[in-house]
């Protein structure tokens, strides 16, 4: 994967490399202003991917597009939010925010490399080519699950569950009871368990019940609070990149 930052702080800059690289992530290039980037797109053959600062040192980087026209998938980098809009009408993956935190950066890679076609063969048997043709309404979710209580396996039906979370590199689901038990799936793993119109992962941490929601809120960055029934234990908000697809499965 062919990866360039551009950013004029150059700790920033060195840091971001740092962290890349803690992901397997090399980054080939550093860019440090508009015109320093413009000159290299017109030279060089774009990347994957870019890490691209907002405010660069001789004018915002959106110049840059008016400049060039440039298909690479970027995440911004940014000390401030009210860019959040002009930036997601490009071919944006994230917008995070400075100082850059290792989870959100690591579920921002994770969110560009999902939309990145595999270039591999895919090789199907009969029974995988008749999932593909199974109509998703006739579909078979996840009606249960088996917790560890000590020594002894609990099962918790579907819908006595609020929500599933994830927290300290674990997975967790709450019930209606208020009670927490620790899963072996990650949150990712439920994603093709769970019924998409009862469940909805509204952020990297959380999959909600809709029939748990007590109340919304609109919160900062455009960005919706919602409190559950007795889960109480963490802020649940949706994130900014998901308000629009969680407002239409409310529908």
């Amino acid at each position: 994967m062919h990866v360039i930052i551009i950013e004029d702080e150059k700790p920033s800059a060195r840091r971001l490399q740092r962290m890349l690289k803690s992901l397997n992530l090399q980054t080939q290039v550093m860019l440090h202003s508009v015109e320093e980037a413009v000159n290299w797109f017109q030279n060089n053959q774009h990347p994957d991917l870019i890490f691209l600062d907002i405010q660069l040192s001789d004018g915002l980087s959106f110049e840059i597009f008016e400049a060039i026209e440039i298909k690479s998938a970027i995440i911004f980098t940014t000390a401030y939010d009210e860019y959040a809009l002009q930036a997601f009408k490009l071919n944006s993956i994230d917008y995070l925010l400075k100082p850059i935190d290792a989870d959100d950066l690591t579920y921002a890679v994770n969110k560009y490399k999902e939309r990145t076609p595999k270039k591999q063969a895919v090789t199907l048997d009969f029974n995988d080519i008749k999932k593909l043709l199974v109509n998703p309404l006739d579909r078979e979710y996840k009606k249960r699950f088996s917790v560890k209580v000590g020594q002894h396996l609990k099962l918790i039906n579907i819908d006595d569950i609020e929500c599933f979370y994830s927290e300290n590199k674990g997975t967790y689901l709450h019930t209606n009871e208020g009670r927490n038990y620790l899963l072996d799936n990650t949150l990712e793993h439920l994603e093709n368990e769970l019924e998409p119109k009862t469940f909805f992962r509204i952020n990297r941490k959380f999959f909600i019940n809709i029939n748990a929601i007590k109340d919304m809120v609109s919160y900062t960055n455009s960005r919706l609070q919602i409190e559950l029934n007795s889960y109480n234990e963490q802020e649940v908000i949706v994130a900014r990149e998901r308000v629009k697809d969680f407002k239409a499965w409310l529908e």
